[in-house]
């Protein structure tokens, strides 16, 4: 089952003369100060003050003309200049070539050719010097959702992405047909097995190797020379605890045993799930690493299950896991995630008006923080510990 839009229909843009902060809410003439004394009855009553989530200075500037992302001279700080850079190139970048992906009919990989760049358009560039990207299908949006949510964690393990409407003469009729397609900066190092079954991972292992790999705190058991072998302990709980606020079964999952799937999901389809009977045919998919950074996963294809309801929610992403994260379990625990987001997901002008703005995105947003309260939960009745792990 193709991964549902972020919202069932397309929302209306919103007034371009309407005054809005970042987080997209009407000015008030009051504007957001608190009263004197707020923080102070909150502790009183025992709830958490909303500090630090709301006293971050909302900026009132409105974009270039044209512009697709508003960064109103400071961005976010949880983006990186390097994704800054990247995401002015998807979001700007003129498409001078593409090519179709194989196994991946409804993916184009495009050249990008930046304005000002010195470099002129060159057709037949090969990706890598990192001037390529993925456009995805329109109900793929969620993958950019998803990028912000790494970034707002301090995860920092998924690629830029942002959304965008393309007009490009290269491209097929129905990707420029004005539906806002999600397009994710195509990093030319990630490693590949060259097994032609198994390119879709850096190295190859199963669901049993891997819960033995998280019990012994060992490597990853890989033959010495491939890829995997420097994939640092602390990275599989922060892929767990993504794809469990995600709801990305394929990794993980694929075969969807840690729920009951209905009968038109592709692992009931292609009779995967008849397969968790047996743990030792199970095996792990998108297992992947930059050569530029061995000792760190990097998350793809992050698409996940906004609308997954929490009765069906996939615990067995989390099995074996003994850590998270600490800056990313701070963050859960703060109570600021979706501010955090909201104020993210406004630096993608065509996302947010292509979703209704705050209003259309809250419903998202509130389904992800009830995710991370279900989470935390999750940590306590198991024990389990946060720890800081590198960047």
């Amino acid at each position: 089952m193709a991964p549902a839009p972020i919202s069932p229909s397309p929302a209306p843009r919103p007034r371009q003369d309407t005054a809005t902060t970042l987080c997209g809410d009407k000015l008030s003439s009051r504007g957001t100060r608190r009263r004197h004394g707020d923080s102070r009855r909150l502790r009183e009553l025992g709830t958490r003050s909303p500090s630090p989530c709301v006293e971050r200075p909302c900026w009132r500037g409105g974009p270039q003309h044209g512009d697709r992302l508003r960064f109103g001279g400071t961005a976010p700080p949880w983006l990186s200049v390097d994704d800054i850079q990247k995401m002015k190139l998807l979001a700007h970048g003129q498409v001078v070539s593409k090519t179709r992906v194989p196994a991946h009919g409804q993916v184009l990989r495009v050249r990008l050719h930046a304005e000002g760049d010195p470099q002129p358009p060159s057709p037949g560039g090969d990706c890598r010097d990192g001037r390529c990207g993925l456009i995805k299908r329109p109900g793929d949006l969620y993958e950019v959702v998803a990028f912000h949510l790494d970034r707002v964690l301090g995860l920092n393990r998924s690629l830029p992405a942002v959304a965008r409407r393309f007009s490009s003469p290269i491209l097929p009729y129905s990707y420029t047909n004005g539906a806002t397609r999600p397009i994710i900066w195509w990093a030319p190092d990630v490693q590949h097995l060259e097994d032609t079954n198994n390119d879709q991972n850096s190295c190859a292992m199963g669901w049993l190797q891997y819960q033995e790999m998280l019990r012994t705190h060992g490597r990853v058991p890989v033959v010495v020379g491939t890829p995997c072998k420097s994939i640092q302990h602390g990275e599989w709980g922060r892929l767990a605890l993504f794809d469990f606020l995600l709801q990305v079964h394929d990794r993980l999952d694929r075969y969807c045993c840690g729920f009951e799937p209905d009968p038109s999901e592709p692992c009931v389809e292609e009779m995967l799930h008849e397969k968790c009977r047996n743990p030792a045919e199970l095996l792990l998919v998108h297992i992947l690493v930059r050569s530029s950074a061995p000792s760190q996963l990097v998350f793809i294809d992050n698409a996940g299950r906004p609308q997954q309801p929490e009765a069906k929610l996939n615990f067995r992403l989390l099995q074996g896991i003994d850590s998270f994260p600490e800056m990313a379990v701070a963050m859960l625990r703060s109570g600021c995630l979706g501010r955090r987001l909201l104020e993210s997901l406004y630096v993608d002008r065509e996302l947010w008006d292509s979703q209704g703005g705050a209003a259309g995105l809250r419903p998202l947003l509130r389904t992800l923080e009830r995710r991370g309260q279900v989470l935390l939960r999750y940590l306590q009745q198991h024990n389990l510990t946060a720890r800081g792990t590198p960047r």
